[in-house]
């Protein structure tokens, strides 16, 4: 099963020259990688997120396999939608899934249904892709598209994401796809930013959720950095970090209505 892109030529460059040249732009020389669990990486359009994703992924080592934990945007299909078998596609060429975890995950987490629907129109697994395959061509990934905001179930996915990759995967990286506060005065989306940012750096992914709906965050993938947290924490993190903060005015110079992106990651 090919997943083709969607918003190759929008949200980046839709050509593998021009897309190399674009993430290149981004990726900074860093001669002493980190390895870690997982990380929240921003997913708009690269010009105004491809800053901050550059730079957390510069930071890292991309392993073998990603799971890619995304928000659902578009409202269609299940509520923990796992994409099992085939390839995804962009200009830079095709991504292997690794179905060998995506089974295990599958088996073990009644959560999950394979459901291609919630993936096709969606973005926010699929501007992960080109930066985990320019920093690790052979990588494989497997990507879940999530529209409940249940703790419970957000939870629960996390422990058995964890004990899928401990005993498979053990040095996966799990990608936490998420903008933060979006359309609102800088001031206040920084705010509010800080409030959560404030929480995932605390390794505290009760406190995210709370924090998102007390607030009324408009972080649209605070469910998927709820489960990143919960896989992190059960395979042994200790400590997150944040790479880099921005916003959408630093680029349109439009502070009235900004969207933030965070990167951060944990190991």
């Amino acid at each position: 099963m090919l997943r083709r892109p969607v918003v190759a030529g929008r949200f980046y460059s839709g050509s593998a020259a021009a897309l190399k040249a674009e993430v290149e732009k981004y990726i900074k020389p860093c001669e002493a990688k980190k390895k870690v669990l997982g990380v929240v990486s921003p997913h708009a359009g690269y010009v105004y997120s491809g800053p901050v994703a550059g730079d957390l992924f510069s930071q890292i080592v991309v392993p073998g396999t990603a799971v890619i934990l995304a928000p659902n945007h578009t409202g269609v299909g299940a509520d923990f939608a796992l994409w099992s078998s085939g390839h995804w596609r962009t200009p830079l060429g095709d991504v292997e899934v690794d179905e060998e975890l995506a089974d295990r995950l599958y088996t073990s987490c009644d959560l999950l249904e394979e459901d291609a629907d919630a993936h096709h129109g969606e973005h926010s697994a699929e501007v992960q892709v080109p930066f985990l395959q320019y920093l690790n061509p052979g990588v494989k990934i497997v990507g879940i598209v999530i529209r409940s905001h249940k703790l419970d179930e957000l939870k629960e996915l996390g422990q058995r994401l964890a004990a899928a990759v401990k005993a498979l995967r053990p040095d996966a990286l799990i990608v936490a796809s998420s903008d933060m506060t979006h359309y609102e005065p800088v001031a206040a989306a920084k705010q509010k930013d800080d409030l959560a940012i404030h929480k995932i750096l605390g390794l505290d992914e009760d406190g995210l959720w709370h924090t998102v709906m007390k607030h009324r965050i408009s972080m649209c993938g605070f469910a998927p950095t709820v489960a990143m947290l919960a896989a992190c924490k059960a395979l042994g993190a200790k400590k997150a970090t944040l790479t880099t903060y921005q916003t959408s005015g630093d680029v349109s110079g439009d502070y009235d209505a900004v969207v933030g992106y965070a990167g951060v990651v944990v190991q």
